[in-house]
């Protein structure tokens, strides 16, 4: 189970309370919150929130009927189950978005928001969640924009060694990666997921301006820039829409998870734990919480 890139383990982190609800960051959720609405389907059947964290964007998923809940981390897992509650509508996993348990062709949706920053191998984890949708669901993936004014700034002025017009990936910190957009939307069309809608967010989340303006004119001047995104990629954040290619498998009726290990699709019930029947591994369910970061 060590064959993988290295992984961003927010494991014990108070990472919602410090950074979205203490850190005035009101600005940027709100934004993001208008930027799902506009990309996200109506409805649908099942979404993936691939690295949900604390569920602080999954009570925007009103349009469908149930949605899982993916994250490396159980104690955000823990938190948004206190935040969500255990009904029957979610479901929680913690597992490596480099080794999704789920068979493929599961789900019509998913959503990664503010995570692909920290995968060290955004192809492969690409290629992961095209499988495991159906042909034709709709993936809205955001990422942090290498090539953003500020950057372009900094570098013209010689305070930053990067350029922001070079395709590779930079790493401004141990596993906190900037993108470029043309490779992002490269990876993705090779890994079968094809843009439809870009949308360019958060111009505006310096310090300053949200000193001299209220928040409320922020979102509404963020709203009314970003459909520029379809155009020209300037800004910190960019939302994509994205659309499975044809082809590829649906999943069977009654077929949910698959062992990350093996890959095998048999997975059956056994007293708190699910058992591989291909590999015979065993993953542990607890407090609501299905675990596959590493056999029970």
């Amino acid at each position: 189970m060590t064959d993988r890139p290295p992984v961003c383990d927010y494991e014990g982190s108070d990472y919602q309370a410090a950074f979205w609800d203490q850190g005035e960051r009101d600005y940027e959720d709100r934004a993001e919150a208008r930027a799902l609405q506009a990309l996200l389907p109506a409805g649908g059947r099942l979404l993936l929130e691939v690295g949900a964290g604390a569920g602080r964007h999954t009570l925007r998923y009103t349009g469908f009927e149930r949605i899982v809940l993916l994250d490396y981390s159980r104690t955000q897992l823990t938190q948004a189950r206190a935040r969500l509650g255990a009904g029957a509508r979610y479901l929680y996993v913690a597992a490596d978005v480099y080794r999704l348990p789920f068979v493929p062709g599961l789900f019509d949706a998913a959503t990664m928001v503010r995570v692909i920053h920290h995968m060290a191998d955004a192809p492969a984890a690409l290629r992961q969640v095209r499988q495991v949708l159906q042909p034709g669901a709709i993936f809205i993936l955001e990422f942090a924009n290498k090539r953003n004014l500020k950057a372009i700034f900094r570098w013209l002025l010689r305070r930053q060694p990067w350029s922001p017009f070079d395709p590779a990936p930079v790493e401004f910190a141990a596993l906190n990666f900037d993108f470029h957009p043309r490779a992002m939307l490269t990876w993705l069309r090779a890994s079968g997921l094809h843009p439809q809608q870009i949308r360019a967010l958060s111009y505006f989340r310096l310090p300053l301006f949200k000193r001299l303006l209220p928040t409320g004119w922020l979102v509404a001047l963020d709203v009314l820039l970003q459909p520029t995104g379809q155009f020209v990629q300037l800004s910190p954040s960019l939302f994509v829409r994205a659309q499975a290619a044809g082809g590829g498998p649906i999943a069977l009726a009654g077929r949910f998870f698959r062992c990350p290990a093996c890959g095998g699709d048999t997975l059956n019930e056994d007293g708190g734990h699910l058992h591989c029947a291909q590999c015979g591994r065993r993953w542990a369910v607890r407090d609501g919480i299905y675990d596959f970061k590493e056999p029970a």
